[in-house]
């Protein structure tokens, strides 16, 4: 009996195997650590883009006076009005009124707000956030860009007619950092087992996404809770982390 087949074959599936077990785990680490640098880069570009807005503004603060002023000079009130209708209009643009406490989470969530608004999605945000916390910046801006990217995709997906939206709720509960989005989709999530696929424009889906992977690691990293749920179009994450370590 030849045996030769059946060691090539035992030796080529010991080779898949192996690769599997020892490279796919670097691969996938690398893809994940160049996704959060995408991200870190893309965030950072967001917050740019949110402050030279609002300085933009200012600088044309001084003008928009002098116009209010010449209107309410000639009596022509009902331009004024209007003007000043314009600018709110436009103020809501570069609005920043997401005070949390905390720096980083201010400049993340203002920087998602300001594009969420501009998509035309209702947003309802609060948030309340410590100063100091035992988390990584990175790590709770990645978390924080992340589940806002997910729910902006999924409402950029929904069909005329429907109405999107993204509701954001942070606080403190019980000595944890408490966060939850919940946003509009298309009809139901679609899963592969107990893991939700993430379905990107142009049709493709993949089982946990590197979005996803990259918040569940984030979660577990610091010991926290992570809950996913869905019905018919709507879509809720809710993550708590723990503010005393022990």
């Amino acid at each position: 009996m030849n045996l030769v087949p059946y060691v090539i074959v035992g030796a080529v599936l010991l080779i898949n195997v192996l690769l599997w077990i020892f490279w796919m785990p670097r691969y996938v680490d690398r893809r994940i650590s160049r996704f959060q640098n995408e991200l870190v880069d893309r965030h950072y570009a967001e917050v740019e883009t949110m402050y030279r807005k609002m300085r933009g503004w200012r600088h044309d603060y001084h003008n928009h006076i002098q116009v209010l002023k010449a209107h309410m000079e000639l009596g022509d009130y009902g331009d004024a009005l209007r003007y000043l209708d314009m600018l709110n209009d436009d103020l809501t643009t570069v609005d920043t009124v997401i005070k949390t406490g905390n720096v980083m989470v201010d400049a993340i969530l203002n920087s998602k707000l300001t594009i969420i608004r501009e998509k035309g999605i209702q947003v309802d945000a609060t948030a309340v956030v410590p100063q100091d916390v035992p988390f990584s910046g990175i790590d709770l801006s990645a978390l924080i860009g992340n589940l806002l990217d997910n729910a902006l995709e999924a409402c950029l997906q929904m069909g005329d007619g429907e109405e999107p939206f993204i509701q954001i709720y942070i606080d403190i509960v019980k000595k944890q950092l408490y966060i939850a989005v919940t946003n509009s989709m298309s009809g139901r999530a679609r899963r592969s087992g107990l893991q939700y696929l993430t379905t990107k424009s142009g049709g493709h889906a993949g089982v946990h996404g590197f979005g996803l992977v990259r918040i569940d690691r984030i979660v577990s990293k610091y010991g926290g809770f992570l809950n996913r749920q869905d019905e018919e179009g709507v879509f809720a994450t809710e993550v708590m982390l723990p503010l005393v370590e022990g």
